[in-house]
């Protein structure tokens, strides 16, 4: 039997947790960090599903909300029955 994976990216919902709103808010936030992304990056990054995200951003975010990588990704993964032919 195949697994089948899938992760949900909260990041908007953190941002609205802790009061930031729009997405050039985290623009500073992730600098301090020594992490440097464009406006248009941070608004993917925030809006969109990311397919990979380098482990030094994850630490930054966990570090700006003071949260561990569990809070900002939630993963879920049920049994997938084979199609019969």
């Amino acid at each position: 039997m195949k697994r089948q994976v899938e992760y949900r990216w909260r990041l908007a919902e953190l941002m609205a947790a802790r009061g930031l709103h729009n997405t050039t808010d985290l623009i500073p936030l992730l600098a301090e960090r020594g992490i440097v992304l464009s406006r248009p990056q941070v608004y993917r990054l925030v809006n969109q599903k990311p397919e990979r995200v380098a482990l030094q951003l994850i630490s930054a975010i966990c570090d700006i909300f003071s949260c561990g990588p569990e809070d900002l990704i939630t993963v879920t993964a049920a049994d997938v029955k084979a199609r019969k032919t």
